[in-house]
């Protein structure tokens, strides 16, 4: 068996327990910390939308005769707001100038086009664009939202029936909180959001209720009967089932964290393949943050949900009233068992001893039936009398 074969063998059994749930109140504070510079990312810095969102004009240029700088200038003038011109490689590995702009008025996409075919000296043919208007952008934006609801409803009615109502709140603050971690990156780096970049959100909202599921899949076998044994309390069994499911979350992200990094890390940046690069990008953080709130965050607040009702407070403290009987009598053990040998000892001693001199002393016979009648005469076995 390989070392963390053994590893995950011991945290399922219990002969290794780390004490997440215990913890609770650091990975709450970690949590906390992480999620408010999120927030203040997104309120102070924004989310970086793309023309999909806002609408606006893409146009690529091949840059053999040009560079950014004779971009900028040709464009300028015909914009209101200051361009995003940068250099990248496409697919093929061919090397091409990328200019971005804001809203464009009607007609003004043929301005521009034209500016680059002098400025370039390119041929109109190789000049790709792509003009989006502000009202197919607020489309865009408005199905995403209602996206997002759907798979909210739908994950909180899958879950409700599947478990209870306080797991399907804690699986609920996990997605929250992995949505919240993943879009703060995003405002704090800069990272420009795209439609590819909704659908990897969904998928790491569905990446991260899988691993949820997972450990709540576990705890609801660990606390069958628990009430009735009274072994352990919520949050103890609450804690082996994250140590059951350790391994095998580890093992699942690092497992799809491989072919998502390469895409991200090679294959996007080194070909320059954006849709790529917003997909995967997305990916790669969402899966981190799912992975953490399954171990560290939604595991310990269901714990922290349960333990708040009446049962489940009258089972700890029947709990930890058995173990202190139980560790009464262990300690009273050893005095005990003391106690009952010196008891036998002197049963053994106020035994009569036995002699072996001569030959045990016979049993007192039952004495025999007289065989004579009351009055001298002998008597006769009765017979019964026979019938006539």
């Amino acid at each position: 068996m390989s070392r963390i074969g053994a590893v995950g063998h011991r945290l399922y059994t219990g002969e290794v327990s780390y004490d997440f749930v215990g913890r609770k109140k650091v990975w709450y504070a970690l949590s906390a910390t992480i999620v408010l510079i999120s927030i203040g990312a997104m309120l102070f810095r924004g989310l970086n939308f793309g023309i999909e969102f806002e609408g606006g004009g893409d146009f690529r240029v091949p840059s053999a005769n040009c560079s950014v700088e004779d971009v900028r200038a040709a464009v300028e003038p015909l914009l209101e707001s200051e361009p995003i011109v940068q250099t990248t490689r496409a697919v093929d590995n061919v090397e091409f100038i990328r200019l971005q702009t804001e809203a464009l008025p009607s007609g003004a996409g043929v301005g521009i086009e034209t500016a680059l075919v002098e400025a370039c000296q390119a041929n109109p043919d190789d000049i790709t664009s792509s003009v989006i208007g502000a009202i197919w952008g607020g489309d865009v934006s408005q199905s995403a939202i209602i996206a997002l609801i759907v798979f909210l409803v739908l994950v909180t009615i899958l879950i409700r029936v599947l478990f209870e109502t306080k797991m399907a709140l804690a699986a609920l603050f996990a997605l929250a909180h992995d949505l919240v971690i993943t879009i703060g990156v995003y405002a704090l780096v800069g990272f420009e959001v795209t439609p590819a970049t909704i659908i990897g959100m969904l998928t790491i909202l569905g990446y991260s209720l899988y691993d949820t599921i997972v450990v709540f899949d576990s705890l609801r076998e660990n606390v069958r009967g628990l009430e009735r044994s009274a072994k352990m309390t919520y949050s103890e069994a609450a804690n082996l089932s994250v140590n059951q499911t350790l391994i095998r979350s580890i093992n699942t992200s690092v497992i799809v964290l491989l072919p998502v990094g390469t895409i991200l890390f090679v294959g996007a940046y080194a070909l320059g393949a954006g849709t790529l690069k917003d997909l995967s990008l997305v990916l790669f953080i969402g899966i981190i943050a799912s992975t953490f709130s399954s171990i560290f965050f939604a595991t310990p607040l269901l714990a922290d949900l349960k333990e708040r009702e009446p049962g489940m407070k009258a089972l700890a403290k029947k709990v930890h009233a058995n173990r202190a009987k139980q560790e009464r009598t262990d300690a009273a053990g050893p005095a005990a068992a003391d106690s009952g040998s010196g008891t036998t000892t002197t049963a053994v001693l106020e035994r009569p001893p036995t002699t072996t001199d001569g030959p045990a002393p016979a049993r007192s016979a039952r004495p025999a039936r007289p065989t004579t009648r009351p009055g001298g005469r002998p008597g006769r076995p009765s017979k019964k009398r026979r019938g006539r």
